[in-house]
């Protein structure tokens, strides 16, 4: 670590956030190339510049049993960083999603007396929302009493602060920022892209109930062939021992790590099986048909019940409070479902009619208002 005071420490838990916190970074830095960026996050930020302290991303995890398998773990990288932010005093930290660790650190770096909530002079900053839409509602007030702003990426989200006194600012949704290269693009003769996520525990649930669709759809259509997607190699060697144990599909599917530098042209591919995640909407984007699938752990999954008050869990069926990908939970995620969906993207053109107008409402949704991009959001901020 340098001597030179750090402006922004940012701390991004998952592939996606990594990604979107790099995009963050980059913009920054074309504009304030002498900020100083430090960074819990993964590949894409040290990339974009942003000095690496810990690759936060290969530790990513998600359910509440999942969780508390990790506990220890958790709880020494948390205290870790309480002793970085006390000996290097950021000028920010900008959070980015993850609000189980996220969250807990805010309140604890405002119960020390180091954030600017609790006296210190370390301001707390948050990009992209908790989902408190969906499920643990009074989080928002913690978070009013713990942060010092919050940049959210869909339309809807600042209403559901409305009755705190924290700053919310809707600044656009990445995917539809300028210059922004999608990653897959929709093409009726390309492959069915299977993509099972970015989190490993989740990619061991989720992925052998896409290639059993996808095995389905094969019997009837010798000529299917698969792309798998995936966004690292811990993910990606997940997925290759699962495969093994499909033989009949050897030679089908073939396993592809994604363009995160998007270089080159997008992907391109006919339909997809998709985990409910960011790759979801990216595919919904792309106009590419499809249907979700999804399977956790069975008391994460009760517990969601139980917790979650939302009619869908896809991003794009949740903006459009349509069914634009049809969804498949636990044991309704069976072969004969998910075949049947690819046979209907891939063959009814009205399927690929329907996806574009979707496509089409989404774009108009999540276009960026004519404030500012979260790194002008975030330069404001840390002032």
């Amino acid at each position: 670590m340098n001597s030179r005071r750090v402006d922004v420490l940012i701390v991004a838990g998952e592939h996606s956030g990594d990604e979107h916190a790099a995009r963050v970074v980059r913009d920054l830095r074309a504009t304030h190339p002498e900020m100083n960026v430090c960074a819990l996050g993964g590949p894409e930020l040290a990339t974009a510049g942003a000095q690496v302290l810990y690759d936060l991303t290969a530790t990513s995890v998600v359910g509440f049993v999942e969780v508390l398998k990790h506990f220890s773990f958790f709880k020494s990288l948390f205290n870790a960083t309480l002793r970085w932010v006390e000996q290097y005093q950021p000028r920010a930290i900008c959070f980015i999603d993850y609000p189980g660790f996220n969250l807990r650190l805010a309140a604890k770096l405002r119960e020390v007396g180091l954030s600017v909530k609790g006296g210190g002079k370390v301001k707390l900053l948050f990009y992209i929302s908790p989902q408190i839409w969906a499920w643990k509602a009074k989080r928002r007030f913690t978070m009013a009493r713990d942060l010092d702003a919050l940049a959210v990426i869909f339309p809807f989200e600042p209403a559901c602060y409305k009755d705190t006194s924290l700053p919310v600012e809707f600044v656009g949704h990445p995917f539809l920022a300028p210059g922004y290269v999608p990653p897959v693009r929709h093409d009726p003769a390309g492959p069915v892209l299977l993509l099972p996520g970015s989190r490993v525990q989740a990619v061991g649930r989720i992925f052998p109930v896409l290639l059993g669709g996808f095995a389905e759809f094969a019997k009837t259509n010798s000529h299917a062939r698969a792309v798998v997607l995936f966004p690292g190699e811990e993910v990606a060697s997940v997925a290759r021992s699962e495969l093994e144990k499909w033989p009949q599909l050897v030679g089908k599917v073939e396993l592809r790590p994604v363009d995160e530098n998007h270089e080159a042209t997008a992907f391109a591919a006919s339909a997809v099986l998709t985990s409910s995640g960011t790759m979801s909407l990216h595919c919904a984007l792309a106009e590419i048909p499809g249907a979700i699938a999804y399977r956790t752990n069975i008391i994460t999954y009760w517990l969601a019940r139980w917790w979650v008050k939302i009619e869908y869990i896809g991003i794009a069926n949740l903006l459009l409070k349509e069914s634009m990908y049809p969804e498949f939970i636990q044991d309704d995620a069976t072969p004969a479902a998910l075949a049947a969906q690819l046979r209907d993207c891939t063959t009814d053109p009205r399927r690929a009619e329907r996806t574009s107008e979707y496509a089409a409402r989404l774009r108009e949704l999540l276009a960026r208002p004519s404030g500012s991009t979260a790194a002008e959001w975030l330069v404001r901020q840390i002032g």
